[in-house]
């Protein structure tokens, strides 16, 4: 296979690929806001939560976007509703609109912190601009949207609910030319664990943290490490990214979207500042 022939497109959702799950919560008078929802495992996440039956409140900037992720879970007949509100989390007043827009839909109970970006560069290199962007998306912006949705979440009948964050293997350890990035992650790493210091067991943190999946950023992101390296795009997939794994093959959006419900539900009721590591080996096992 040449490297023209190499195919990166991102695989279609279908409802087969989503996880369902019985919990007494999930149902449409619970709420769960998703950032990141215009595509990617933020449009799979909101599509899996709404399938569960969860009114979903979709954040993202691209409204293009949102509108279509809201379109996939009414197609998939999803017994739950994704509404869309577009949003920047750079702006401290978007993220304290659309905590406010998902409780007034409901019992706010769940938040997937997802919206992610990628900048790749040497730390000598590395754009300020592109760091305090990368950071306030990554980072910031998942304490503020905490701050702002942990007295709605406390105030339901029972307290019950779960704010999760997109973590990665690079929450976890370090390559070279992704230090906002790896920065952010570690970042959220503890961001998690104070949410669920403070939570008193019924509100609960967690982060899922995977390897390579296949979604736009990570397109854009093989397209740049090929540049960065001088070498092919599909040496990137199969020698820099899949090269460490044991499992060789990338994670689908739906795999990681499934996470975040599995840790919402009442099966993850002891995963309380701990990390869904899905990984294929990449940080437990080297040759």
């Amino acid at each position: 296979m040449t490297d023209n022939d190499f195919d990166l497109s991102a695989p279609d959702l279908t409802r087969d690929d989503l996880l369902v799950v019985e919990d007494p919560h999930f149902t449409g008078e619970s709420v769960a806001l998703v950032t990141g929802a215009a595509s990617g495992i933020g449009r799979a996440t909101a599509v899996a939560l709404a399938v569960n039956g969860l009114t979903v409140v979709g954040a993202d900037i691209d409204e293009d976007g949102l509108a279509e992720t809201a379109d996939i879970a009414a197609d998939f007949d999803a017994p739950g509703t994704v509404h869309a509100v577009e949003t920047d989390l750079t702006d401290d007043g978007d993220v304290e609109a659309v905590v406010a827009a998902a409780a007034d839909e409901g019992d706010l109970r769940y938040v997937a912190n997802i919206a992610g970006m990628q900048h790749i560069d040497a730390i000598a290199d590395f754009p300020m601009a592109k760091y305090d962007l990368l950071t306030d998306i990554m980072l910031r912006a998942p304490f503020l949207t905490a701050q702002e949705a942990i007295p709605h979440i406390q105030a339901t009948d029972d307290g019950v609910g779960a704010i999760a964050n997109m973590s990665s293997v690079h929450g976890h350890y370090a390559t070279q030319a992704k230090p906002a990035y790896i920065t952010a992650k570690h970042g959220i790493t503890g961001l998690t664990r104070a949410i669920a210091a403070e939570g008193e067991g019924t509100l609960r943190g967690f982060s899922v943290s995977v390897g390579y999946v296949l979604t736009p950023l990570m397109v854009n992101q093989i397209e740049d490490t090929a540049e960065e390296r001088g070498i092919g795009k599909r040496e990137v997939v199969e020698d820099v990214m899949l090269g460490q794994a044991r499992t060789k093959e990338m994670m689908t959006p739906a795999e990681v979207a499934n996470l975040f419900t599995f840790g919402f539900s009442r099966h993850g009721k002891h995963l309380n500042g701990g990390d869904l590591l899905w990984d294929g080996g990449y940080t437990t096992t080297y040759e």
